[in-house]
């Protein structure tokens, strides 16, 4: 997979993205953090209607090698989930940033909820001072 990193998102350092949309967020998870975590076996995200508060888990994924938490962008309301990747987790792989989002979130305060995420930019520096990328 040809890592991507696409200018509109912003990045936390534990590899979820975020698309902010007026008050609607979609989150998701990196290129990086799928390649990383290899054959993805398992999806577990809140229900709709369930309050994500940034920096606190809102579910899991696992895969053959690891099991990671995941962690929301932005605080707000569940208005929709990707069923479609709870059933089939490893379709992810495929769109990550486009039909393989993970989350739906209204943000109460969209102005203040992306101060703690990265540039795609920053991102990428993140990872190539880690990994070599």
């Amino acid at each position: 997979m040809e890592l991507e990193f696409p200018e509109d998102l912003r990045y936390l350092d534990s590899h979820e993205y975020v698309r902010l949309d007026g008050e609607i967020a979609t989150i998701g998870i990196s290129a990086y953090a799928i390649e990383q975590l290899g054959d993805l076996v398992f999806l577990e995200l809140p229900e709709v209607g369930d309050s994500l508060e940034r920096g606190s888990s809102f579910g899991s994924i696992e895969s053959v090698k690891a099991a990671e938490d995941l962690y929301p962008p932005v605080s707000g309301t569940v208005i929709d989930r990707n069923e479609a990747m709870i059933e089939t987790p490893e379709v992810i792989a495929d769109d990550p940033y486009g039909d393989g989002w993970l989350l739906k979130v209204r943000v109460e305060n969209p102005d203040d909820e992306l101060e703690d995420t990265m540039s795609a930019q920053d991102y990428r520096g993140m990872l190539e001072g880690e990994e070599g990328i």
